[in-house]
Order: structure tokens, then sequence, then C-alpha cells
């Protein structure tokens, strides 16, 4: 194993004599060393580096000593502390000795990077493994708040320029581990690719791929180090597939078989040369489930996404059980990954909605915004009526809503009126979103904006105050932007918000929508406002009415109405309630709207109606029409087609109903 050696490295520049590395640190006379270093390695090793402020806290750490300031033991809870002061020199000549298991817990405690130079500045030799692991925990640490780069002051560091020369002079000496570990550290960094050390780096890594030298776990971390530095196109990449291909899934981690899953993402254009290796990775993931972390089983299902793995529905069934166990774990970001691929697979189970209830409901005050909506989106695209959840939003909105961006507070929103449900707290949440609106109107994005005032509407809290702006020739120019025409979808919210601002805000006084914006049916292939009529629900009630009033003649399916909406069965009535065959257009005294509701028409296993059926059946009724709601749950009752017939009796021929056979 190559020892770095710190002393030596640092004695390269003139004027530099030190007994340990420390001893360079404590010198206040060193600025013209650091401009030395700086003039060789600053070419070739940091493409810009702009100051900025220091925000990182840190420890002190002194060649005869090592604490903390707080006055606690830097050493984990159970872990044997680090020596005393004076046996610090016995500790530094035998570091060979450490257990490297201490050495890495310590430098995983550390939070600044800061922390782990004044650590190794302690220290005459470094084990090659021990160094490549110190320079990618301060690559690691270094950078705060979003920044790309580490701040200067880490740059000028002498330890650590020690180290990237170290690394630069010798590769070939390395081990295989410190090797791949020292360039993916430094690809964290923003290093010119062209770089001699980047570049002897990757040179001496290609000798050792070419030999067969590197093992599956270093294969893993040179490939994705590579696909940082060079991109997907890299040819050294397919090499390692290649080689990858060749070894005993059995043999490889969980670790490198998410590592393997995160490569092949980056590669989606070649997705189909490497299905039959994937169909092999995606079995053998099955067995490996119950060992990930968190963090790696939501990897692995964004890597499941981004490369279409629908045919292993398997795998993620699995991960979804695990999931549930590991809802409290996951950062917010992880979270968010996690509902984007459940949504994608069409993934639900009650064990997950329920441990994603607790959390939300727990956590949903101090929950990131974007985390929120994600959640909120799981619910809207699943059709999940998930009142814990949709509760703990709404007053959360209520308390925080000047931290969320107009389309963070459209999905947070839009799923009340999918769903149908205002929460207990909807005059203090609407009105909230309606102080927000006329202060922010201009900043949401036309179809967002629109999309988040219709969903408003199927739960009858009318944007009346904005209808005048939305039905304006402005907001309409907007709303259509570059293109030659209004989108589908956008023109039915259009007329839908126009027929309920006519049907249910008759105060409503302001412009009207134009005819060339009213689309004809809100039934549409795509983009639909109503929900298809379920097909083999709508078999068995026609038996069933056939057989009630004697013959097909007496009704009409999916009836066109003038009034955009589509009535799954139509029967027509004359002034004494006697049933008129369907193609009679006289003497019609009353409509009857038969809604045949299937499963699709509902939240998901339960008897709430979503808001967009809520507001039709509301707008039939209306409109004049008798709307009689034929739900599927109470047709799955019946056992037989005497029992069909005699519901459909009771149905339509209540004393209430006033109609006659």
């Amino acid at each position: 194993m190559a020892l770095i050696t710190l002393r030596r490295n640092l004695c390269h520049f003139s004027d530099f004599r030190m007994n340990g590395a420390l001893s360079a640190l404590k010198n206040q006379s060193i600025n013209h060393v650091h401009k030395a270093v700086k003039e060789r390695l600053y070419p070739w090793l940091f493409c810009s580096l702009q100051p900025g402020p220091f925000r990182v806290r840190f420890h002190h750490a002194c060649c005869k000593k090592f604490h903390s300031e707080n006055g606690n033991d830097l050493h984990p809870v159970g872990e044997p502390g680090l020596p005393q002061v004076h046996d610090w020199d016995s500790f530094e000549q035998n570091l060979k000795n450490m257990d490297e298991q201490i050495f890495y817990r310590r430098l995983n405690n550390f939070t600044s990077s800061e922390e782990v130079l004044s650590f190794i500045s302690t220290l005459q030799t470094l084990p090659d493994t021990m160094a490549a692991g110190a320079l990618q925990r301060i690559c690691e640490v270094g950078k705060k708040d979003g920044d790309q780069r580490p701040p200067k002051e880490i740059l000028e560091n002498p330890i650590f320029q020690a180290l990237c020369v170290q690394f630069e002079q010798e590769p070939s000496s390395l081990s295989n581990t410190s090797l791949v570990t020292a360039l993916q550290a430094l690809t964290l960094l923003s290093v010119d690719p062209q770089s001699s050390l980047l570049l002897n780096l990757v040179a001496e890594c290609q000798h050792r791929l070419k030999r067969g030298c590197l093992e599956v776990h270093n294969l893993c971390v040179l490939a994705e180090s590579l696909l940082k530095l060079q991109g997907p196109g890299c040819a050294t990449v397919d090499l390692i597939i290649h080689q990858l291909q060749g070894e005993k899934l059995e043999e490889f981690t969980p670790e490198d078989t998410v590592a393997l899953y995160r490569i092949l993402q980056t590669c989606t254009e070649k997705v189909d040369q490497h299905q039959t290796f994937l169909n092999k990775i995606n079995s053998f993931s099955l067995s490996i489930v119950s060992k990930l972390s968190p963090k790696s089983i939501s990897q692995m299902l964004t890597a499941l996404v981004v490369l279409d793995q629908t045919q292993a529905l398997p795998l993620v069934i699995k991960l979804g059980k695990y999931v549930v166990r590991h809802i409290p774990h996951f950062t917010n970001e992880e979270l968010g990954k996690v509902l984007e691929a459940f949504i994608y697979f069409g993934h639900h189970d009650r064990f997950f909605i329920t441990a994603l209830e607790r959390h939300v409901a727990s956590l949903c005050l101090t929950m990131d915004p974007e985390a929120i909506s994600k959640v909120m989106e799981y619910c809207s695209r699943k059709h999940i009526l998930s009142k814990p959840i949709l509760n703990a939003v709404a007053e959360t909105f209520v308390c925080r809503s000047e931290e969320f961006s107009p389309c963070q507070i459209s999905a947070l929103i839009e799923p009340f009126g999918k769903l149908n449900y205002l929460p207990p707290n909807a005059p203090a949440l609407f009105r909230k979103l309606e102080d927000m609106l006329f202060a922010q109107f201009n900043s949401f994005p036309p179809k967002t904006l629109l999309k988040l005032l219709h969903s408003c509407s199927l739960i009858e809290c009318h944007p009346v105050n904005f209808m005048a702006k939305i039905f304006s020739p402005h907001f309409l120019q907007k709303l259509q932007g570059e293109e030659s025409y209004l989108d589908r979808l956008s023109l039915a919210q259009l007329t839908q918000l126009f027929l309920t601002s006519i049907l249910e805000c008759p105060f409503y006084k302001g412009p009207k929508l134009l005819p060339k914006y009213q689309v004809k049916s809100f039934l549409t292939p795509c983009c639909s406002l109503e929900t298809p009529m379920d097909f083999q629900l709508y078999k068995s009630v026609m038996f069933g009415l056939i057989d009630l009033l004697g013959a097909r003649l007496y009704f009409a399916s999916k009836v066109l109405t003038p009034y955009y909406y589509t009535i799954d069965v139509e029967i027509k009535l004359d002034e004494e309630g006697f049933v008129l065959p369907f193609k009679v257009d006289e003497d019609i005294h009353k409509r009857v709207a038969l809604c045949i509701d299937g499963p699709k028409r509902f939240c998901l296993n339960s008897k709430h109606l979503l808001g967009k059926e809520a507001i039709k059946q509301r707008h039939l009724r209306l409109l004049g029409y008798d709307v009689v709601q034929i739900p599927y749950y109470e047709i799955e009752t019946l056992k037989s087609r005497l029992k069909l017939v005699e519901y459909l009796q009771r149905k339509l021929f209540s004393q209430n109903t006033g109609i006659h056979w």
C-alpha cells in the first residue's frame, strides 16, 4: 500500500521546512509559498475560482491537541478515542497500525473541510486509501449552499494541495481503490478535464481497465466518474459495461448494483442494447431489496423510470413494500423521487398510503414545499382521497403560503377540486388563495392559473373575482402564447368555467367567453372533462333496462346535450310521466339522465365522486334533468337479472320521480 507523505510534498517548495505538516499551518509567513503553490496547481486543477464568503462551521485542531470548542469529544459514543496529547507523536508514527474503521468513522463525523484538513495535518504519513478517503470527504463537505466549488481557503490549504500533487505524480503506485476514489472525489470539483492531474488519473485507470485489474466496485466508481467528466458518449464507459456484463451478479454488493443502475440510466439511448442485461439485473435485484438504504431505494426506482422498465413490476412492488418502512428516513428529495416512480408505474397500496399519511400529518408544517407538492401530485394522479394528507396540507398552506411558488400553489390546490374535497379550514384556505392571486396574478403561468381556477370551481369555490380577467382577450392571447390555436384541454376548462358562471353564478355580469373559444363536447378521447362510461357496467344496465321498459327504443345512450355534457343514458317523459321512445322530439316534458358510474369516476377505493363527475351531475340538475345515479358498487351486489330489474325499477319509478310505464 502506498503512503502519502505530506511532509515530502510540502518540502518541494522553496523556504518550506517543517517538522510535520502542521508546522506549515502554524507558520505565519508562508503567503509566498501559497503563491508558489497556486502558480503550480491552479492552471491545471481549477477552471475558475471566485472567492466568496466562508460559511461553514469548523473545529480547530492543533499538532499536540485535538479538541472540540464546545468541550465535547469528537469521537463517537462507545468508540475508542484518539490517543491523548502525550501519546500523539507515537500515534502519528504508527498510523499504519490504526484501525481503518475508526479512521473512517472519525472522518465521516467531520462536517467541514477545515475539520478534515486539521485532522490529517497532524499526521506525518497516510496510507493511500485513507488519503483518497480524506480527499473525497474534503470535496463532499467543502461545497455548501449549492456552490459547485469549495471555498478558496480549502484550495489554498497546503495539506489539500499536497494530496493533489501526490495523486498527480504517482498514480501508478496507488491501489485500485485509492485510484478510483481519488478520481471520484475530484469529479465533485470544477476540475478541468484536460488538467494534468485528471489526465494522469484517467490514463492510469484506463491502463488497469485494459489489463482487467479492476474489481466490480472499482469499475462502477470509475464508470460514474467518467460519465461526469466526459458524458454518456465516453467509449471507456462502454468497455466498463461490457466487463461488468461478464461478472457474476451474485458477487455485486447492493451498493454496486444500484451504481450499475445509475450507470445504465445515463445511457438511455442504448437501453435496447442492454435490455437483456437489465432483465438479469432486475431479477437479481429482487434478492437485495431488503438490504438497500432509503437513498439506494430512491435511486433504483428513479433509474427504473428513466430506463422505462415497465416489465419490472415485481421489483417495483417489492421496493414499494420496503419503502413503507423507510418513509420517515427519506430526505424530501428522495421521497419526491419515490412518488414520481410510483406515479409512473401506477403503484399504490394501503400500507404505503397509511405510512405516507402518518409522515405528512406529523411533518407537513416543516416539509419542503416541493416535497409537499409531490405528495399532492401523487394523491391527485392516483385519485387517493386521503383526508389526513389533504387536511395537513391545507393547514400548511394557510401558515406558509408565502414559501410556495405559483406552480407549487397550483399543485397544492388542484387535488382538492379533482378529488372533490373541502378541508375543515376551507374558508381560511380559499381566502388565503384569493389574497395570493390578487397579489401575484401576473406571476402565474396562464395555463397553471387556468387549471387552478377551474379546480376551484369543481368544488363550488367559484373564482368570480377572476372570471372577467380569464375571459378577457388579453388573457386568452397569453394563454395561447406562440401557438396558432389553444389546446383542447384549455378550451374545455374555459368552457366549463363559462357554463359555471351562467348556472351557478347568475350575479356575474362581466365579460362572456366568445363562442370561438367554446368546445362542443367535454367528452373527448384525450384531455376529457368527463370519464368515459364503463362498457361492461353499461351492458349490464342496458339489458336490465330492456327487461324493465320492454324494448331498446325507450332509452338512448351516449347522448350529447346542447350544454356540452354527454349523458350515459337518457329517458324522455311526457307531461303525465310516461316514457317516450327516444326518437320522439315532441311533447317532451322531462328528461331523465342516468349516470352509470364505474370505479374510475370515484376516488380510489371509495364511494366519493371525483370533482369532474360531481360538477357534471350538479350542472345537469341545474339544466333541468332528473339525475339518477347508478354506481358500480350497488350493481355489484345484485346476484341475478331479476334483482337488477327490481333495482332499476326502484331507482326510476319511485314515488318521487313521477315516472310511469
